[in-house]
């Protein structure tokens, strides 16, 4: 039984390899993928580490030949210092994984990511049970059903919490600026994902896009948002600028980044490059005509705002399109290839990073804002649906200070220019 499992590990592990370093094809690494006979010598240690555990390990109830295997790969990956990016998942969570993207899962609703070692909450989904329950950006998750799951990888850590709408999960969270961590019941449900949402700000000729993630349809769904407020304007009063949120985005695919950004920026323009492993620089630029390239616009980013989401707000910044508000971006600038395993698995290694118009790296570096504005992530943000109900005293009342920044200098860009008489008196 041990030489049966050790053969099929080790054809699983070939695949690995031949998957991983394959991608040198793509990057400049390699010419070609590493073969079995050409595992590298220190691969050794690992088959001596598995037999010992096999032959000498007390509690062979515990010995789970998946989860070795899946913890194997996890730590081969965290190696490689891409840790909020290059991932793996299992079978089940690529499924999920991909799901989401497509617009709708069974959950909780909420964006994660593992930090510095802890399984941090980005952001729950607007109108999730996550939301209702009392979930908060910046939640650090302890424990799953009161099991503890610290030293767990994030793929683990996703599948305990995701399962079938109308079941619970309890989660023990710490949250920001706490002392004490509480513990929250959560009923799963269907989460469907709007990924691009708007509203006309209350009072004012400005209008607000709020854009969650970079799912299948997210450019079309910003099209109609467009095209919404443009019949809008028409309608009057007429619409004179728009603040554009991108806080708390996680990313999405790099296609729709592109398509997006071609809605706000004049043809030609760069919105991306790559450099690969030999140092090699290619650009994506704008090409198709976009709905909103010339309207004035300000953008929201803060330290949830990930991947894509960076390359278009460093597209629209090196452009000078529009002024960024908030904080620092994660920082996550890789070009993720996708390999699915012959058991379902899905590799995402990151082959190329990615560097905005001006040449700036954005792994590890993130975008940085025009203004700084420090916000806790205890603050309820607005977003789209609120502002769909809100009136013009609730928005005076409301406590996002990088909002209120965002639309405080966009009012300003926006004001009438003042006319001049040719003797140089203003009327």
């Amino acid at each position: 039984m041990k030489w049966h499992k050790r053969k099929l590990v080790t054809i699983f592990f070939v695949l690995m390899i031949i998957v991983a370093f394959g991608a040198g094809n793509l990057t400049g690494f390699l010419a070609r993928p590493v073969l079995a006979a050409e595992a590298p010598p220190e691969f050794k240690v690992f088959w001596e580490t598995w037999d010992l555990v096999l032959a000498h390990f007390v509690d062979r109830d515990k010995i789970n030949f998946t989860n070795m295997t899946y913890g194997a790969i996890q730590g081969m990956l965290d190696t490689l210092g891409d840790k909020n990016h290059t991932v793996f998942f299992p079978p089940e969570v690529a499924k999920q994984q991909q799901n989401s993207l497509e617009g709708s899962f069974e959950g909780i609703g909420a964006y994660v990511s593992r930090e510095k070692e802890q399984f941090t909450i980005t952001a729950p989904i607007h109108g999730s049970p996550a939301e209702a329950a009392g979930i908060l950006a910046g939640d650090i998750v302890l424990a799953v059903n009161g099991e503890d799951i610290t030293s767990l990888q994030e793929w683990e850590v996703i599948g305990k919490i995701r399962g079938p709408a109308n079941t619970q999960v309890v989660l023990t969270v710490l949250h920001p600026d706490a002392v004490d961590p509480v513990q929250i019941t959560i009923t799963r449900g269907r989460i469907t994902i709007d990924s691009v949402l708007w509203a006309r700000i209350p009072g004012t000729n400005l209008a607000y896009i709020q854009i969650t993630q970079f799912a299948a349809n997210t450019s079309k769904e910003l099209q109609t948002a467009l095209q919404a407020v443009q019949t809008e304007s028409e309608k009057g009063p007429k619409i004179e600028g728009l603040v554009l949120d991108l806080r708390n985005n996680p990313g999405g695919y790099l296609q729709e980044a592109i398509r997006v950004g071609s809605q706000f920026l004049p043809v030609g323009d760069i919105i991306l490059n790559e450099r690969d492993a030999e140092g090699k620089i290619s650009s994506y630029k704008v090409e198709d005509d976009g709905l909103a390239r010339e309207i004035p616009m300000i953008a929201l980013i803060n330290e949830g705002s990930a991947s894509a989401a960076e390359i278009l707000a460093g597209a629209l910044q090196d452009n000078n399109r529009a002024k960024l508000v908030g904080q620092t971006t994660l920082g996550t600038g890789t070009v993720l290839q996708p390999f699915t395993l012959s058991d379902g698995s899905l590799l995402r290694l990151g082959v190329t990073n990615w560097l905005t118009p001006k040449l700036a790296l954005i792994k590890d570096q993130g975008i940085h804002p025009d203004v700084k504005i420090e916000q806790k992530p205890s603050v309820k943000m607005v977003d789209g649906t609120q502002l769909q109900q809100m009136t013009r005293d609730q928005l005076l009342d409301q406590e996002d200070h990088q909002f209120n920044s965002a639309l405080l200098l966009l009012q300003l860009q926006t004001l009438p220019k003042a006319k001049t008489t040719s003797t140089g008196a203003t009327q």
